[in-house]
């Protein structure tokens, strides 16, 4: 598959199949994150890997009750939470740069998983001191976002892409392409 062929294929999937990871995949996976740029090459991202029931579960807890990624979290035989440490990244003209370098690896951890046929859904929108305390994540490193890990138990389909001409400009901003 070409990357445009992995881009398009890639989806935001919520339920799962009870099938465990194989662990060549997972290595996989993560290789393909931790190979991700970033600022300086500073690398600030690191990875919790959630595979026991209780643990899945208290990290949904830490979602509203009305976020459908809760269900998502307790489906999925895994759960991966990203998480950044600021001293190893930058603040330079009002970029953080630690977020960037974060979304960048987490953007080569789901299309690896979909190069390797399996689904994710990233997850943003959490309390992140309760995944904090249930991690026993330090303080000093902040908890940026998870995602489900496992095989696909739907089949969806591709979402509406804006057009190229919308946010592609020449030249200047709004010159046309």
């Amino acid at each position: 598959m070409n990357f445009l062929e992995l881009a398009q294929a890639r989806r935001s999937l919520r339920t799962y199949l009870d099938k465990p990871i194989e662990q060549e995949k997972l290595e996989y996976i993560l290789e393909s994150a931790r190979l991700a740029p970033s600022w300086k090459n500073l690398q600030c991202w690191r990875f919790v890997l959630v595979e026991d029931t209780a643990g899945r579960k208290a990290l949904a807890e830490c979602m509203s009750e009305s976020n459908p990624g809760r269900k998502a979290l307790m489906g999925a035989p895994m759960v991966i939470v990203l998480c950044a440490v600021p001293s190893e990244s930058e603040v330079w003209e009002g970029k953080d740069f630690m977020m960037l370098d974060a979304g960048l690896a987490m953007e080569h951890l789901v299309l690896a998983a979909t190069d390797q046929g399996l689904g994710t859904c990233w997850q943003g929108l959490f309390s992140e001191e309760k995944v904090r305390e249930a991690l026993d994540v330090p303080g000093n490193v902040r908890v940026v976002a998870m995602t489900p890990l496992g095989y696909a138990a739907e089949e969806r389909r591709p979402r509406p892409r804006k057009a190229m001409a919308e946010i592609v400009f020449h030249g200047k901003w709004g010159g046309l392409v």
